[in-house]
């Protein structure tokens, strides 16, 4: 934006100690965490983040040659092997406090778990996924002690499939010392005019009495002494936890949720439950607004400017989060000539492949050679040049965006993206006092 477009922009009438850009977990977490400590935090967002996409469950490492059982023994010394990677940054105390933080700010919805071991959960096709911290609503679905499971599907609700689902359940390959028998059955629930109704049109359905009563009747004849029962997580909007618990004494089983295909009703929760905490603890949420242009002097960011329908607005702040994503969000870009970028400051990035070596790999699940791509960071969480000198004094940078991490082969993805943006907090508050 040319100079003239800075002298037509709004600029907010009180500037704020800090603004995040991006509203996934990793850019929530930062800011609820500074809007905590009595900052003035401003949130800016193209869209809500990958919280609606993604499963509720915190997966710190679930991989490394094999299951990880103990991310807190394993983190040290896959740091050491990786120091590129977030990990070589996060200590395991942070990581432990991030975590700590994360499930007292969830308490309503009671995450059970921690970073001394990993449960082992079913995905929505059957995989047994390990992960740190799961809502209440999925405790009972830890594989590892074997059992009899099944997995009821909703006539109406596309995209869950508990035949397949229970099959690759039963087939599992699992560390634990039980053996998981598993089976699928459908139920055809009243929904009056409606026949296909969502993951939400469900969610909805299931906060109310009369259709929770007619699922009870229709399913308690059909289970078997002793089997737990897999719903799809579709167990309410905000009540979930009070649902789960009133389907388990009426059914008299153990029930738990299993995440769906995205949208994902677990992660909207998540949304909800922590920008309702940033709203009370006086911070700013604007959604639908991005960053277009950036003002930078003498090694430090002063203000970004948003691209709205209307009048540009220019917010100054006394420090910056970037939080915008890896290539699926748009934080990271690859355009047609192969040029990697970051698609706000125009950092430099780590982990790209030489312009002679290629980017991508021929089949999706090999390793791709783009896949560590990303901003490389100091302890401060600050984005670095190849000198390994903070660009900006006052940017810090979380989530996907940070180069080294493959977090769909690791089970790491929300775990970087809590510790680190609970870490740049950290880094930010330190400064400010």
């Amino acid at each position: 934006m040319t100079a003239a477009g800075w002298r037509a922009a709004r600029v907010e009438p009180a500037a704020y100690d800090t603004v995040v850009i991006g509203a996934g977990l990793a850019g929530l977490t930062a800011a609820l965490r500074l809007a905590e400590a009595g900052q003035r935090v401003a949130v800016l967002a193209k869209g809500v983040g990958a919280t609606h996409l993604s499963p509720a469950t915190i997966d710190v490492l679930g991989y490394e040659d094999g299951v990880v059982a103990s991310p807190a023994q394993a983190l040290p010394g896959f740091a050491s092997a990786h120091p590129e990677h977030p990990y070589g940054r996060l200590s395991v105390d942070v990581i432990r406090a991030a975590l700590d933080w994360f499930r007292e700010r969830l308490e309503g919805h009671g995450y059970r778990g921690g970073l001394d071991e990993n449960m082992l959960v079913p995905t929505a096709v059957g995989a047994a996924k390990p992960t740190a911290l799961v809502p209440e609503t999925m405790a009972a679905a830890d594989l590892r002690r074997g059992g009899r499971f099944v997995f009821v599907g909703l006539r109406g609700l596309k995209d869950f499939y508990p035949a397949y689902l229970a099959g690759n359940v039963t087939r599992a390959q699992l560390p634990g010392r039980g053996s998981v028998a598993a089976r699928a059955l459908e139920l055809a629930p009243t929904l009056g005019v409606q026949r296909d109704l969502g993951s939400l049109g469900f969610a909805q359905r299931f906060e109310d009495a009369g259709f929770r009563a007619s699922v009870v009747a229709d399913l308690r004849p059909r289970l078997v002494t002793g089997e737990v029962v897999g719903f799809p997580a579709v167990l309410g909007v905000g009540r979930a936890r009070e649902v789960c618990q009133e389907l388990e004494a009426r059914l008299d089983h153990p029930v738990f949720e299993v995440p769906t295909l995205p949208p994902s009703i677990q992660g909207q929760r998540v949304f909800e439950t922590m920008t309702g905490g940033l709203r009370r603890a006086g911070g700013r949420l604007v959604v639908g607004s991005a960053v277009g242009e950036v003002r930078t002097s003498n090694g430090r960011v002063e203000a970004v400017l948003t691209e709205t329908a209307g009048r540009p607005i220019a917010y100054r702040a006394g420090s910056f989060v970037l939080a915008t994503g890896g290539f699926a969000s748009g934080g990271l870009e690859l355009d047609a000539s192969g040029r990697i970028s970051e698609t706000v400051f125009d950092l430099p990035l780590s982990g790209v492949p030489a312009p002679n070596e290629p980017r991508l790999a021929r089949e999706y699940f090999d390793d791709q050679p783009i896949s560590r791509a990303g901003i490389a960071v100091d302890e401060k969480m600050r984005a670095v040049n190849g000198d390994s000198e903070p660009v900006y004094e006052n940017l810090h940078v979380a989530g996907a965006t940070l180069a080294g991490a493959v977090p769909w082969r690791e089970a790491s993805g929300n775990g970087i993206s809590l510790s680190s943006g609970y870490a740049a907090a950290e880094a930010i508050l330190e400064v400010a006092s």
